[in-house]
């Protein structure tokens, strides 16, 4: 257990972290754009147009905010998304982590860009909410930047950068990280492909949660 002696604090992303939530994001915007008469993009595609701001992505998957807000786009996936997210599952790997670290005695949080009830909720029906101390969502459903919600909750609980990692999926969680002073670990197998993620430069990316172990060694 040598690095887990270090670590007192994990910080979790949500979606595409905890929750295996691609493929129903892809399905989504898919039948958004078909409704636009635009083609659709498959889940490859998909994970290598995604990025944040969420804004961004939806202009390079094609639609034109010239000819509609941003707003009532991400309210309509939202929507959309919302009924089809009953069909995600946590990953397997990712729950038995929770419960070896919770074990080890490690603190544990969410921050996310997931809506805070809809996240409350989320974590609830699976089952999750007995391992973090508190869950961080955003108060609005455009998947906006969870930076100040990251430093908020930092002196809220008084947190520190050196003895806290950050495990996500996104370029976004690694930039948060450097904002927070934590070390980040990156998995590949979420919202943005491999080779996205290498762009930052962390050190840590992953291909899937079964190598988290041998990354903190424990």
């Amino acid at each position: 257990m040598t690095k887990t002696d270090k670590i007192r604090t994990l910080v979790w992303d949500f979606n595409g972290t905890l929750v295996d939530d691609a493929r129903i994001s892809v399905e989504s915007i898919n039948i958004m754009l078909k409704d636009r008469g635009l083609p659709g993009i498959s889940l490859v595609k998909y994970r290598s147009l995604f990025s944040f701001p969420v804004k961004d992505y939806y202009e390079k998957a094609g639609f034109d905010f010239s000819r509609e807000s941003f707003s009532s786009v991400g309210r309509e996936f939202i929507s959309i998304y919302t009924l089809l997210f009953p069909r995600a599952r946590i990953f397997p790997e990712a729950k038995r982590l929770l419960q070896v670290f919770n074990e080890l005695g490690i603190e544990q949080f969410v921050l996310s860009a997931m809506e805070q009830e809809m996240l409350e909720r989320s974590i609830r029906d699976a089952g999750l909410e007995s391992y973090f101390t508190e869950v961080s969502g955003i108060d609005n459903i455009y998947a906006s930047s969870k930076l100040k919600n990251g430093k908020d909750l930092f002196k809220r609980r008084g947190l520190e950068g050196e003895k806290t990692w950050i495990i996500g999926d996104t370029v976004h969680d690694w930039q948060v990280a450097e904002e927070l002073g934590c070390r980040c670990l990156l998995i590949g197998a979420g919202h943005q492909d491999i080779s996205c993620l290498r762009e930052t430069g962390c050190p840590y990316i992953l291909k899937d949660h079964s190598e988290i172990p041998r990354r903190l060694k424990f």
